[in-house]
């Protein structure tokens, strides 16, 4: 049993200093490297951190630019999809109610016409960025509710979208709400 016993008790010692410390310290430096420090890329506004680069927020006045929903109610410690189906009736439900209500709020628009983004969630839920699409069929809620000239709302939109090289263009929701309160 002694044969067994003491390279067992070893063989966890090293483990235990290889996993739990040298591996910790190691991915605690790289991210101490990385963007914002291994705290998330903040955004800031008048030096007060207003949200972060990877993470979505909810808007729900008028005011604003909408993001994508979230299923997760964008909670960043428990990102995740609903896992539900598009034959499940419960979210057929919610995607209606979200037509529904995108539908009361900008009276302009025709079911057809509402991005899928707009209704669904992510997989992560907690997507900060839409399609350009996305943001431009809420132009006319947005400029009607703050008495802005629609081709300025435009504009605006229009100088927020990210290109990318290998995949979609976006525009980030938290950037142009910001950017939204700063004109004039």
């Amino acid at each position: 049993m002694k044969k067994y016993l003491l390279p067992s008790v070893k063989m966890t010692a090293v483990m235990l200093v290889l996993c739990c410390g040298i591996y910790f310290g190691i991915v605690t430096v790289i991210g101490k490297m990385s963007p914002g420090g291994g705290d998330g890329e903040t955004i800031k506004v008048n030096g007060k951190v207003v949200g972060y680069e990877k993470l979505g927020q909810q808007f729900t006045k008028d005011r604003y630019f909408w993001g994508r929903p979230s299923a997760v109610n964008y909670n960043a410690s428990g990102s995740g999809g609903s896992n539900k189906g598009p034959s499940n009736p419960d979210y057929l439900a919610l995607v209606q109610e979200r037509i529904d209500s995108f539908l009361v709020h900008n009276p302009a628009i025709t079911k057809e016409q509402i991005p899928a983004e707009l209704v669904t969630a992510s997989g992560s839920g907690l997507d900060p960025h839409i399609s350009p699409a996305a943001a431009l069929i809420q132009v006319d809620r947005v400029a009607r509710i703050r008495k802005l000239d629609k081709n300025k709302v435009e504009d605006l939109v229009n100088n927020h979208i990210e290109t990318n090289p290998i995949g979609p263009d976006l525009v980030h929701v938290l950037k142009l709400n910001i950017a939204l309160d700063a004109l004039k």
